[in-house]
């Protein structure tokens, strides 16, 4: 995958229209989960995202406003589900997690992992 695919992909996931039922916001809005390999593409276009963008001090506005949307807007969205009764895939949270991870790495130029959960456990 390379930068322009990733970040069309990215715009894409964000993007309600009838010619994309499946973008990632559009079926959460509707209490669907992702479909099959949609968090993992999305990962993926993150992270080409961030090597493409690692030198870069700015970025376009339509793609920011994307990664707040997958940072932000489906975590949201996630929570307001389950507030309403929505039966999400277990690991969605901890996808959602990763996403907003790598959104604020490409921010801030330097790529962020998630606490490992033996991590976690040890300061508990």
């Amino acid at each position: 995958m390379n930068y322009e695919t990733a970040r069309k992909l990215l715009v894409a996931q964000t993007t309600t229209t009838e010619e994309n039922p499946d973008a990632l916001l559009m079926r959460m809005k509707q209490g669907k989960p992702p479909v099959p390999g949609q968090i993992t593409s999305i990962l993926l276009a993150l992270k080409v995202v961030f090597e493409g963008l690692k030198e870069s001090s700015s970025l376009d506005r339509e793609l920011a406003f994307s990664l707040y949307q997958l940072a932000v807007k489906a975590q949201q969205i996630f929570v307001a589900g389950r507030k309403l009764g929505v039966d999400w895939p277990p690991l969605l949270k901890e996808d959602l997690l990763r996403i907003s991870l790598a959104a604020e790495s490409i921010f801030s130029g330097l790529w962020q992992t998630p606490p490992s959960v033996d991590r976690l456990k040890d300061k508990m």
